[in-house]
């Protein structure tokens, strides 16, 4: 069965509510399992089809875990080239971490990446949750026909 790994950090709760509303819409393609983590070591993340990662935007730059997670996926050669990829994060001024990670995805690991990331800034509302269940659903759907 294909599987979407949502991965994401959330220290004020907005990213967590984007993350949950894209497990909801990719849950809804019929034959895709979801997993929406907080946590995930390198070998994890090969074994997921699909990879949508969630942050918050801290200081212009991506919160520490994730950059260590993609530090490590690169140190021990994990494989994920030809992953399909989505990023999302909420922000209060500038944006950058989804945008990097995805950069990071398309580049150094060779995954296929939906753009641009979807961001939303402070609290998302039910038009961007609503954003949120529909990148969720067309990355299941993607794996789903592959």
């Amino acid at each position: 069965m294909p599987k979407v790994l949502i991965l994401y950090y959330s220290r004020t709760g907005n990213t967590e509510k984007m993350a949950k509303a894209m497990a909801e819409g990719a849950k809804s393609v019929r034959g895709v399992e979801v997993d929406l983590r907080i946590h995930a070591t390198p070998e994890e993340l090969s074994k997921a089809d699909a990879i949508i990662m969630g942050m918050p935007t801290y200081h212009h730059d991506m919160t520490s875990d994730m950059k260590k997670l993609l530090e490590d996926i690169a140190v021990k050669g994990i494989n994920l080239k030809g992953k399909i990829g989505a990023t999302f994060g909420s922000y209060g001024w500038s944006g950058e971490a989804p945008r990097f990670t995805l950069e990071v995805m398309e580049n150094k690991f060779e995954m296929k990446v939906l753009k641009p990331p979807l961001l939303i800034k402070y609290t998302p509302d039910e038009k961007g949750l609503e954003e949120c269940r529909r990148l969720g659903k067309n990355v299941a759907e993607q794996i789903s026909k592959s």
